[in-house]
């Protein structure tokens, strides 16, 4: 061998070496870095209670799954459902319309994995301030608001119910105005903005509790008959295992501890059950019969 050769060898050993130094460092960095779980929500509620439900369940669900839980709140409702097919997110609290177009955004792919037992008998709330307003029929003519163009419970499962009675928002009453969120809705109707609204049952129960609305001046008029609503959805192509895990984890919940109860408390969950794509065609079909899809 050449002075030359050996020396090209030498050097081709130590930039293999070097290589296989800078791979080890690199593999080693990311081995103590835990994988990230994107997670989102509807923006159903104010942004700053939609953080302060999910902080126990992020971590909870950390734990269980090993991985780092990053909560990113979004602006509206499309966004999670775009977030999602284009895989910006891996697991989102949506409603059931939010589902339904999320399954069509992704060709199918999204999965319901999980919902609140609630979420299987889901009603929304009529409300107002206004003497009289005491039956949908009293309705007509009059100012009303709706939540966010997208929400299940502050849009299309009551227009459905109210086209089912024979009233059409758009031609019966005098105005049509959509709140953005459940809470502002009510915010709408305390203020005269709007004669009426409605919102999720669920929101209207949290919203007494907490004495963020006067029952005695804001009242229900009416309550939709059930449907299914909320649910955890991830997109189709996570990993199996990591579904898996979430899935169970949800499912493990137990209102019996007490570290499970507080979060469960702040998901006014009961408890968590299985869901299936099946339990959102009726969703779909209303959608379909408002104009809302195609």
């Amino acid at each position: 061998m050449t002075h030359s050769t050996a020396r090209r060898s030498a050097l081709r050993g130590l930039s293999l070496a070097a290589l296989t130094l800078s791979s080890l460092a690199t593999f080693s960095a990311h081995a103590d870095t835990p994988a990230v779980l994107r997670v989102s929500a509807i923006p159903d509620e104010a942004p700053t209670e939609l953080q302060r439900k999910f902080k126990p369940l992020g971590e909870y669900l950390s734990q269980a799954t090993g991985m780092q839980v990053v909560f990113t709140p979004v602006t509206d409702y499309a966004a999670v459902v775009e977030s999602l097919a284009t895989k910006k997110l891996d697991l989102a609290w949506l409603g059931g319309f939010t589902y339904v177009q999320a399954k069509i955004r992704t060709n199918g792919t999204a999965i319901p994995i999980v919902q609140r037992a609630e979420d299987a008998v889901f009603t929304s709330k009529f409300i107002t301030a206004d003497p009289s307003i005491q039956t949908l029929a009293d309705l007509k003519g009059k100012t009303f608001a709706f939540g966010a163009p997208s929400s299940t419970s502050g849009s299309l499962m009551p227009r459905y119910f109210l086209l089912q009675d024979g009233l059409n928002p758009e031609k019966d009453f005098k105005t049509v105005a959509y709140s953005g969120a459940h809470d502002a809705t009510v915010a709408f109707v305390a203020a005269g903005k709007a004669q009426a609204g409605v919102l999720n049952t669920s929101v209207w129960d949290k919203l007494v509790e907490t004495k963020k609305v006067d029952p005695s001046k804001v009242r229900v008029f009416a309550t939709t008959p059930t449907y299914f609503d909320y649910n955890w959805t991830v997109r189709g192509d996570l990993d199996p295992a990591i579904i898996k895990k979430l899935t169970d984890a949800f499912l493990a919940l137990d209102p019996a501890k007490p570290e499970h109860k507080a979060l469960m408390d702040l998901q006014r969950a009961s408890k968590f059950i299985p869901t299936q794509p099946e339990n959102y065609a009726g969703t779909e079909a209303a959608a379909k019969s408002a104009g809302l899809l195609k």
